[in-house]
This record gives structure tokens, sequence and C-alpha cells, in this order.
């Protein structure tokens, strides 16, 4: 019986910019499902969140832009805590899926890796 399972993903940007919101995004998704043997039929949703200093592009464009066009997707805030790390995209990933919740690969890119040290 399949449960749902969520894989954290988030990486940074240097700039707000189209380009690198969506280019970004496209490979933090890609990874995502590549390292954790993903069929793209077995997204159940997605949840983007962007810090307050990124607002050029919805990032879920990316998984448009991947051909994921009957995948729900949702575009919110970070909450913007101080000291928290600046122009970051993270994802939820919801899956359906047989794998135990200890085998899913969480994938933390560029500064985003200082989230999820522990991960590493």
């Amino acid at each position: 019986m399949n449960k749902i399972r969520g894989i954290r993903g988030a990486i940074t940007v240097t700039g707000n910019n189209k380009g690198q919101i969506v280019t970004s995004t496209e490979g933090l998704l890609r990874k995502m499902v590549g390292i954790n043997k993903i069929k793209v039929d077995d997204i159940a949703s997605i949840i983007f969140s962007i810090t307050r200093d990124l607002n050029a592009e919805f990032p879920a464009i990316a998984a448009r832009n991947l051909g994921w066009i009957h995948t729900p997707l949702m575009c919110t805030y970070e909450m913007d805590v101080p000291g928290s790390v600046r122009r970051c995209i993270r994802v939820l990933m919801h899956m359906n899926s047989n794998k135990a919740q200890s085998s899913i690969k969480h994938v933390y890119l560029r500064n985003a890796k200082k989230l999820r040290p522990d991960l590493g």
C-alpha cells in the first residue's frame, strides 16, 4: 500500500531574476526526482516557498517547464527570520511511495546546505 511521503529540497540563487529562479529550481527538482527514483506520476503535489528577497518569478514555473502540467503546485513566502538563509527557494514534494521514510533522500544545494547540515 502506497503512503504519502515528503521530500525536502532547497537551493539558493545569487540574484533576484527570472532566469536564476527558474533554472535553479529546475535543477533542484531534477535532482530530487533522480536521486529518489520518482516517477512524475507519483508526485501528489509540491509546495514551493521563497524568501522575501525573491519575487522575480514563481518557482513553480520550473515544474511546468519540466512538463509537470497535472501536478498541483503552490508558491508561498518563507517566514522572514532574522539571520536565516537569504535568496533561498525551498521545496516540499509530496509523493506516493512504498519507501520507508528513512530511505528518502532530501536535497540541499549551494548555500541552502546550511539549513540541514545533518543531512549533508
